[in-house]
């Protein structure tokens, strides 16, 4: 086992000496996809930090055996919306960063303008959350829902939240185009539009807020490009009615972001659209079967209420059913694949029985819960009995990736996958 490990490093250290070197045409002139494309990939401290924060044990002891590098891009890691810890998810710069930690892929989610023109938004109504919107009067009162504050009473206690709700739907590109990203987060405390938007969490950052290049879809499509990554679109739900505005349905929706990829000269084969509506998924396989064969079927069953996590009886489609209806990666959230037994993380009967009807899996998010002393959330919430410090996260994850066997993972700090993968081998 150590001997496979040592001789994987071998070989993936001597890709990154080739993956990042810009390449060159017949003509000695530099490609132009490539050539903003990352040289090294940088981690900064924080897998060094969480490695030494493990519990002792040999996986620790392994981790800490990598600590010198080489670093290297991987598929493995997954930049969720970029790098949103620290960066205003879904902008330009996020991505970079994303890019920078080793993030083989990044996930531009999807939705549309109110000229039907396809933008990166984690939600079609989280303006008012994620932009500087209700800074920009003109287009603030272009919102679903303006900005109402919250009201308290005579003795201080709150009467009613604070509302509002912007959406892409309500402006057209160009006004989304003028706009900035800013870190997610909205005060529903807030009197003012001001405190309202000053509500980054304690564990995040407003650091690197200052700048928050927002793009449409085609625009991360170059970007992507340009940094040498893999793309992994999620088409989101719409918060309007459909068809919107007479004619626009679903499936031109849908055909529209395949097509976006067409016209960019993107290979299917690097291109893993995603969406939680399996009918989604399932025109693509139609429509488009060479994108359509890596569609990812994001799992939210547990929204509903006859879904039970341990009555496979209750998974309706079953693993099964989905494979025949020719699904090949399926997409829940890393809870769904864990359970505890005799004090240890082990997979649970869902990850086995989707790796046993022959489903890949991705799975979602890690580094997007802030301190885990305390067990973590609702990313842990089937293995928060053992969770206790931030460590814990990579024990996690070397449960998914060798025991469950998953193909990558999405992160909001790509940098503490990039380092797992890295030392494990993981391309």
């Amino acid at each position: 086992m150590k001997f496979k490990l040592f001789f994987n490093r071998i070989v993936l250290s001597v890709l990154a000496l080739g993956m990042w070197v810009t390449p060159v045409l017949a003509d000695g002139h530099k490609s132009k996809m490539m050539s903003s494309a990352p040289k090294n990939v940088e981690l900064g401290p924080r897998p060094f930090f969480l490695v030494e924060d493990m519990d002792e044990g040999e996986l620790k002891q392994s981790l800490q055996q990598c600590s010198e590098g080489p670093f290297f891009k991987t598929d493995f890691s997954i930049g969720h919306r970029g790098a949103p810890m620290q960066f205003p998810e879904h902008t330009k710069e996020s991505y970079v960063a994303a890019a920078r930690m080793g993030a083989g892929i990044l996930e531009c989610d999807v939705t549309f303008t109110k000229d039907k023109q396809l933008v990166c938004r984690h939600s079609q109504c989280d303006l008012h959350t994620t932009t500087n919107i209700l800074a920009v009067p003109e287009l603030a009162n272009k919102c679903t829902t303006p900005f109402t504050p919250a009201k308290f009473d005579s003795s201080g206690k709150l009467v009613s939240k604070a509302s509002v709700k912007c959406c892409t739907s309500d402006i057209t590109l160009k006004e989304f185009k003028s706009l900035q990203g800013k870190m997610d987060a909205g005060n529903s405390n807030a009197s003012t539009v001001e405190e309202y938007m000053d509500a980054t969490a304690s564990w995040r950052t407003d650091l690197y807020s200052s700048r928050g290049t927002l793009l449409s879809h085609a625009e991360s499509i170059e970007l992507f490009k340009s940094l040498g990554a893999k793309m992994t679109p999620e088409l989101k739900s719409p918060s309007v009615s459909m068809p919107f505005d007479g004619n626009y349905t679903q499936e031109a929706y849908a055909q529209q972001l395949i097509d976006e990829y067409k016209a960019a000269g993107v290979p299917p084969s690097d291109v893993f659209a995603q969406s939680f509506n399996l009918n989604d998924v399932l025109y693509w396989l139609k429509a488009e079967p060479q994108f359509g064969k890596q569609g990812v079927y994001l799992d939210d069953r547990y929204n509903d209420p006859k879904f039970d996590l341990t009555r496979p009886g209750t998974w309706k489609p079953n693993m099964t059913e989905l494979f025949q209806q020719n699904v090949r990666i399926i997409a829940p959230p890393m809870w769904m694949l864990l359970t505890v037994e005799n004090g240890k993380i082990v997979p649970s009967e869902y990850a086995k029985r989707a790796k046993a009807a022959g489903l890949e899996i991705i799975t979602w998010t890690i580094e997007r819960s802030g301190l885990l002393k305390t067990g973590g959330g609702w990313y842990y919430q089937t293995t928060k009995k053992v969770i206790n410090n931030d460590g814990d996260m990579l024990e996690v994850l070397d449960v998914l990736a060798q025991d469950v066997g998953i193909l990558g993972i999405f992160s909001d700090w790509p940098a503490t996958v990039t380092y797992y993968a890295n030392c494990k081998g993981l391309m």
